[in-house]
C-alpha cells in the first residue's frame, strides 16, 4: 500500500480516472438541471426549496473537482471534496434503500432507463471514496501542474 501512495504514475492514473469520471458525470446534469433536480428530489432528503440549488451547484462542484484533478491543481482539496461527496452519496443511497425507495440513481445520466439505486451503487461509491482517500493521503505530485508552477516560481 505504501508503494501505491507514493507512486507518481499511480497517483496520475487515479487523478485521470477520477477526474474524467466526475467530468463525465457532471455534463448532463449541468445541461439539464431541472431533470437532475427531479433525481435529487426523489431521494426525499432535502426540503423542496433546497432541491434546485443543490441540483444546480453539485454538478459544477463535480466538474471543477474533476478538472482540477485532471490537470493537477489543488489535488488534495479536490480529492478531499470528492471523498466527502462520495460519502454523502453513499449515505443518501443507504437512506433511500432503507426507506424502500426504488429510484433512479442520477449518478452519470438522467436517462430514465439508467440504473436504479442498489447495493451495487453503494459498493461503487465506496470504491470511489477509497480512491479519493488514497489521493488525499498520497504525496505523489510529479505529474501535476501545481508542482510545475511551484517549482517555476521558486526558480525565479
Amino acid at each position: 500500500m505504501k508503494k501505491i501512495l507514493h507512486s507518481d504514475y499511480g497517483a496520475l492514473a487515479l487523478r485521470v480516472f477520477l477526474g474524467l469520471l466526475l467530468i463525465m458525470a457532471s455534463i448532463e446534469k449541468i445541461h439539464d438541471p431541472g431533470a437532475f433536480a427531479e433525481s435529487v428530489a426523489n431521494y426525499r432528503l432535502l426540503p423542496p426549496f433546497a432541491v434546485m440549488g443543490v441540483a444546480t451547484v453539485l454538478p459544477w462542484i463535480e466538474l471543477l473537482s474533476g478538472l482540477f484533478l485532471l490537470i493537477g491543481i489543488l489535488v488534495h482539496g479536490s480529492a478531499l471534496l470528492i471523498s466527502a461527496l462520495m460519502l454523502v452519496f453513499i449515505i443518501a443511497i443507504l437512506s433511500a434503500l432503507m426507506r424502500g425507495l426504488d429510484i433512479l440513481c442520477g449518478c452519470y445520466t438522467l436517462d430514465p432507463s439508467a440504473s436504479r439505486i442498489g447495493w451495487s451503487k453503494i459498493i461503487e461509491n465506496s470504491g470511489l471514496l477509497l480512491l479519493g482517500i488514497v489521493l488525499v493521503i498520497s504525496k505523489a505530485r510529479r505529474f501535476s501542474l501545481q508542482r510545475y508552477l511551484t517549482e517555476s516560481m521558486a526558480g525565479e
